[in-house]
């Protein structure tokens, strides 16, 4: 497990060119919440949360696919929305949330781990020890 300290991802999130003009930011719940805080005060935006469940604490699939746990969030006027997870494995979670959301909104993705160009870091393997997280 690679651990990562709180330092490196705060000066990575100040680095990166976030879209313009988002109107709010949207986390995953669970492991997408802690980062979709971050990148919301960040930004000075608001923050939602989606209520999914996927993956158990050893990152395996619980389900055959993700489950809604409750009814997504009201964007109320948000149009332009990032999407923020702690990793990208499948998509599968990230998918499902989506699917979830108003089609109309444009919905752009945000993690902190995976091997897509909007991950924060894309050049590490394995599963990453959080700094927010008990192990």
């Amino acid at each position: 497990m690679t651990p990562l300290a709180f330092e490196e991802i705060a000066q990575r999130l100040r680095q990166w060119s976030f879209p313009a003009d988002l109107d709010g930011v949207v986390g995953i719940a669970t492991g997408g919440v802690v980062p979709a805080v971050l990148v919301a005060q960040q930004l000075g935006l608001g923050l939602k949360v989606i209520a999914l469940n996927y993956r158990d604490e050893n990152n395996a699939p619980r389900f055959t696919a993700p489950k809604l746990l409750s009814p997504p969030p009201n964007l109320g006027h948000w149009r332009r929305i990032l999407l923020v997870d702690d990793v990208y494995v499948s998509g599968a979670s990230w998918r499902a949330a989506r699917a979830n959301l108003p089609l109309a909104a444009e919905v752009l993705p945000f993690v902190l781990k995976g091997k897509e160009d909007f991950a924060l870091f894309r050049d590490l393997d394995g599963c990453v020890q959080w700094p927010w997280r008990v192990y």
